[in-house]
C-alpha cells in the first residue's frame, strides 16, 4: 500500500530516503518552534533552507530528491516560491534568449525569486492590478510604478527580506495606451549588500494566523517609485516591445501564461492530499489509542475508533485523501502532456488543463482545511494542544483556500469552461474530462436502475449517477442564461448555481479518476481490495452529503439515496480491521507529523505529559510575576503594591 500511495516503487524510495534524512538531521528539528518569536522563526528558517541547500550540492540530489527533501523539512520558506512559481514563470513565459540568461542564474541561487502579482487592492482579477510598466522610447526602458496605495505588491513569499529578483506583472503602457497585464524581471535588492535598491520600498506584511507555521515566510509588501528596467527584461514569449515601442504580439496565446498557474495548482492538490493525509493519520491512531465510555463488567472502555459517529466522521477523510492523491497523480500526467505540448505551440488542451486545476485546487483545497478541523475535533480536547500537530497543521494549511486564486473565483472560472462547452455541442464533441457532456441528452433523460444497497457497489453506476448529476445541473445552468438579455448579467445572477454545477462537475474528474486507478494493475495482497472499498466510501459519502443535488435533478429516488447510505455503513465495517495500516501507508514519520497524538508507537500520554513539562512556563515553580501581581491579591495588600 505504501508503494500504491506514492505512486511507484522508485516514487516510493525516493520519498521514504528523503523522509528519513530530514528526520535525522538536527538541523531540521521543529518541535521547539512553538516557542520561538517571529525573529527567531524567521532566523532558524534561514538557517534550514541554507542547509537544505549544501545538502541538495553535496549529496548530488536530483530536482525530485530536493523536491521531497523541501517537502518533509515542512517549513514555508523564500524557497518555495522561487522553485514553485519564479523558475517555472522563467521557464514558460521566457523567450529561448531570455531563458539563457535568467535560468542558470535561479536554478544556481546566484539569484533568488518571488512571484509579485497580487496587489493589495486586487488579488484574483488579474486585469485590475494598478501597477504600471511604462515603455520609455528614448532609453528603451521600462518605468515600473505604484501610483497608488492600493497598487503595492502584497503577499508574495520571500520578497520581504531575502527575493533579490520578482517577477512584477504590471500594465504596459505604451504612448498612453494600454496593452494588458505583462510579467516584468525586476531586481529588488543589491546583490553586494542585499540592501533594497533606489526606488524600491519593501517590507514584512506582518503576522499571519496561526504562530509556528506561516510566520516563518516573510510574505512582502514592495512599492515602486519610477523604477527603470531594460526593455529586454520584460517576459517576451507571449508579446513584445520593439525597440522602437511597437508592441507585437506572438503567435503564442496569452493563455500560455496559465501554465504557470496550472503547473503551481497541480502541485497544490497533491499538497492537499499530504496534509489531510497527515490530519488523518494523527487522528486514526489516536483513535485507536483513546478509549472512552462501554465498560462493561470491568473490562476496558472501548476504543473510539469503534464508534460508528467517529467512523462516520473519519473514514470518509481516510478515503478522500486517497482519491485526492491519485487526482494529483493524474493531474501531474495532464500537466506534463501540456508543457510537451506547449513546446512545439500546440495548445489545444491549455483551457481544459486551466478548467481541471482550478477546479480540483478548489475542490482539494476545501475539503482538506475542512477535514483537517474534523480531525481535530475527533481528538477530542487534546487535539486543541499544539503538542497534536493539528492546530499548527490547519493554520499552515488553511491559506491554500485562498493563495493562487480564491477558490469560489476558481469554481467561476470552471463555470466559463462548462458553460463554453455545453454551448459548443452542436458543432464541437467535447473530450477528456468533459466528455460526458456530450452525452447530456441521455444522461438528462435516463434515471438510476440502482434496486439494493449492493447495488451501488457498482463503479459504472456510481460514475453514471456523479455525471448525471453534474451534466443535469450544467444544463440547467445554460438554459437559464438564455433567459438573460447579457451572458455577463445571467453569469453574475446565476453565479451560486454556477459554483454548485461546477464542483459537481470536479466531483466526476475525482470520482472517476479514482475509479480508472483500480482498473490499472496494483500489485500486493489485499492492497486493489482495500483502495475499492476507500473508491466507493469516498463516492457514496459525496453521494449523501449532496443528495440534495442528486435528488433535485430527478436521477435518485429518495429510495436508492436512502440504499447509498445503508451500504456506506456497511462499508465502514470492512475500513475498521485496515484503518491504521492504510494510514501506516502514508510512511509518514514522527518528525513530518510533529504529533505526540500521532506518534507511530502510540505511547501517547507519556508523550503528551512529556511535551507539557518543556512548556517554558514550566521552567520554575514561580514564574515571573506572581511575587509582584498574584501574591499582593492573595496577603490582602492589593491597595499598597505598586503596579
Amino acid at each position: 500500500m505504501k508503494v500504491a500511495w506514492a505512486g511507484s516503487p522508485e516514487a516510493f524510495e525516493v520519498c521514504d530516503r528523503m523522509a528519513k534524512l530530514v528526520a535525522n538531521d538536527p538541523v531540521f528539528e521543529k518541535f521547539s518552534k512553538p516557542m520561538l518569536g517571529r525573529k527567531e522563526l524567521f532566523k532558524n528558517t534561514l538557517r534550514k533552507a541554507a542547509h537544505a541547500w549544501k545538502l541538495f550540492n553535496d549529496l548530488h540530489l536530483t530536482e525530485e530528491e530536493a523536491k521531497w527533501l523541501r517537502h518533509y523539512i515542512d517549513e514555508p520558506n523564500y524557497t518555495d516560491l522561487h522553485w514553485e512559481m519564479f523558475v517555472p514563470a522563467l521557464e514558460g513565459q521566457c523567450t529561448e534568449e531570455q531563458k539563457k540568461k535568467w535560468l542558470p542564474l535561479a536554478k544556481t541561487m546566484q539569484i533568488i525569486g518571488t512571484y509579485a502579482q497580487t496587489e493589495l487592492g486586487h488579488g484574483s482579477n488579474v486585469q485590475g492590478l494598478e501597477t504600471t510598466a511604462t515603455f520609455d522610447r528614448q532609453t528603451e526602458e521600462f518605468v515600473i510604478h505604484s501610483p497608488t496605495l492600493t497598487s503595492s505588491k502584497w503577499w508574495p513569499g520571500g520578497l520581504a527580506k531575502v527575493a533579490t529578483h520578482a517577477i512584477v506583472y504590471a500594465r504596459l503602457i505604451i504612448d498612453g495606451h494600454f496593452h494588458g497585464v505583462n510579467g516584468f524581471i525586476v531586481q529588488i535588492r543589491s546583490l553586494e549588500d542585499h540592501s533594497p535598491l533606489p526606488g524600491i520600498t519593501v517590507g514584512d506584511i506582518g503576522m499571519k494566523f496561526g504562530h509556528g507555521t506561516y510566520n516563518t515566510m516573510d510574505n512582502g509588501v514592495a512599492k515602486f517609485d519610477h523604477v527603470r528596467i531594460p526593455r529586454d527584461q520584460m517576459l517576451m514569449r507571449v508579446s513584445q516591445v520593439t525597440k522602437e515601442g511597437k508592441y507585437v504580439k506572438s503567435n503564442v496565446p496569452r493563455q500560455v501564461g496559465y501554465a504557470t498557474m496550472v503547473s503551481v495548482r497541480q502541485t497544490i492538490v497533491a499538497d492537499a492530499s499530504k496534509a489531510l493525509s497527515r490530519a488523518v493519520c494523527i487522528a486514526t491512531r489516536y483513535s485507536a489509542v483513546r478509549r472512552q465510555f462501554g465498560s462493561r463488567n470491568g473490562g476496558p472502555e472501548t476504543q473510539v475508533i469503534d464508534y460508528k459517529t467517529q467512523q462516520n466522521r473519519l473514514f470518509p477523510l481516510l478515503a478522500s485523501a486517497f482519491a485526492f492523491r491519485f487526482a494529483s497523480n493524474w493531474l501531474k500526467s495532464l500537466y506534463t502532456d501540456l508543457k510537451q505540448r506547449l513546446q512545439v505551440n500546440d495548445f489545444s488542451t491549455l483551457p481544459e488543463a486551466h478548467a481541471c486545476t482550478a477546479g480540483l485546487k478548489s475542490l482539494t483545497t476545501a475539503a482538506t482545511a475542512e477535514g483537517i478541523e474534523e480531525c481535530r475535533k475527533l481528538c477530542g480536547g487534546h487535539g486543541y494542544l499544539i503538542s497534536s500537530g493539528l492546530p499548527e497543521l490547519f493554520a499552515f494549511y488553511v491559506p491554500a483556500c485562498t493563495y493562487e486564486g480564491e477558490n469560489v473565483v476558481m469554481l467561476l472560472q470552471v463555470a466559463r469552461f462548462l458553460v463554453k462547452t455545453v454551448s459548443d455541442l452542436g458543432n464541437k464533441q467535447p473530450v477528456g474530462t468533459a466528455a460526458y457532456l456530450g452525452r447530456v441528452a441521455p444522461l438528462t433523460q435516463k434515471n438510476c436502475v440502482v434496486q439494493t444497497a449492493e447495488d451501488w457497489l457498482n463503479p459504472g453506476a456510481i460514475v453514471e449517477a456523479f455525471e448525471a448529476r453534474a451534466a443535469r445541473m450544467a444544463a440547467s445552468c445554460c438554459q437559464r442564461l438564455a433567459e438573460y438579455k447579457s451572458p455577463e448579467e445571467g453569469f453574475a445572477e446565476l453565479s451560486a448555481d454556477l459554483v454548485e454545477a461546477s464542483l459537481a462537475h470536479c466531483q466526476v474528474i475525482v470520482v472517476s479518476t479514482f475509479i480508472r486507478r483500480l482498473q490499472q494493475d496494483i500489485p500486493g495482497k489485499g492492497v486493489k481490495q482495500a483502495l475499492e472499498v476507500l473508491c466507493y466510501v469516498y463516492a457514496l459519502f459525496l453521494l449523501h452529503k449532496h443528495q440534495g443535488d442528486f435528488l433535485a435533478t430527478g436521477y435518485l429516488t429518495p429510495k436508492q439515496a436512502s440504499l447509498a447510505n445503508d451500504q456506506l455503513r456497511t462499508l465502514y465495517s470492512k475500513v475498521r480491521p485496515n484503518a491504521i495500516a492504510l494510514v501506516d501507508s502514508f510512511n509518514h514519520t514522527d518528525h513530518y507529523l510533529s504529533s505526540v497524538l500521532g506518534c507511530y508507537d502510540g505511547n501517547v500520554y507519556p508523550k503528551l505529559y512529556e511535551a507539557a513539562m518543556k512548556d517554558p512556563l514550566n521552567d520554575s515553580d514561580i514564574p515571573d510575576g506572581i511575587r509582584q501581581y498574584v501574591q499582593p491579591i492573595l496577603k490582602q495588600k492589593l491597595h499598597s503594591a505598586k503596579l
